[in-house]
């Protein structure tokens, strides 16, 4: 996008092949984060106009904003003014378009400093969060106990016997004896069974892993079952498993 001295927008190009660089600042380009703020009736009125536009593809990027620009006020609001958690003096952002780089964004989290600190009660984090028990790790048998490292685990999971290591566990996921979780991004409401080896994988909401499963063990296995990525890391999802699709209630 561009803007003028007073940060208005005044041109917007949805994913352009060469960017129009920030003036003075070659390397550089200025770009939307896919946050807008709108007033409710407006929105809602201009929502009406374009739905009843036969040429436009319904997009924001594409359509929405770029008419926008020209009939009114649309203004920029730089992150860097209201970021507070800072990487060397640039604000944290992530781009979690791929696979890889949602799985690497996750990942990110389980390094003893991470980049994003989720603890910063400066920044903190204002959501909905799910009333759920809290994360609970059972069984302390030789061979057979529950545990997690550098990992986090959400609310409403259970490892039992199980062990976490480098990895992110969303809000009720259950892990059964014998498996071992590496690597790998567990979406809420995951079940998975006994005996089960995941590695360097993304499990999508709702996948119900039975007994004995392995992934990232026998990459040419996955790639005939799974979307795997230039990277190496596995995508399964409820239909990959023949199981129907998980429904968010």
């Amino acid at each position: 996008m561009a803007i003028n001295d007073d940060a208005r927008v005044t041109a917007f190009e949805e994913k352009p092949a060469n960017p129009t660089p920030i003036p003075g600042n070659p390397g550089f380009a200025l770009a939307s984060m896919g946050i807008y703020v709108f007033n409710t009736d407006f929105l809602r009125e201009q929502l009406r106009q374009d739905a009843a536009n036969e040429q436009s593809s319904h997009d924001f990027g594409r359509d929405f904003i770029p008419r926008l620009i020209h009939s009114h006020h649309v203004q920029a609001h730089r992150f860097t003014d209201s970021c507070v958690n800072m990487i060397q003096g640039r604000p944290y952002w992530r781009d979690v378009g791929t696979v890889d780089a949602y799985w690497e964004a996750n990942m990110d989290l389980t390094h003893v400093v991470p980049d994003l600190n989720l603890y910063d009660d400066d920044w903190p984090i204002l959501s909905v969060h799910e009333r759920s028990a809290p994360a609970k790790f059972v069984l302390r048998e030789r061979g057979l106990r529950g545990m997690a490292l550098y990992s986090l685990v959400s609310n409403g999971c259970i490892v039992s016997g199980a062990t976490v290591c480098g990895s992110v566990l969303f809000t009720n996921v259950r892990v059964a004896e014998h498996s071992r979780i590496e690597d790998s991004v567990l979406l809420p409401e995951v079940v998975v069974g006994r005996n089960v080896i995941i590695r360097r994988a993304v499990v999508d909401n709702g996948c119900i892993i039975p007994d004995g499963f392995q992934v990232g063990v026998n990459p040419d296995a996955d790639r005939a079952r799974f979307h795997v990525t230039a990277r190496g890391i596995t995508l399964i999802t409820p239909e990959m498993l023949d199981q129907p699709p998980h429904r968010v209630v």
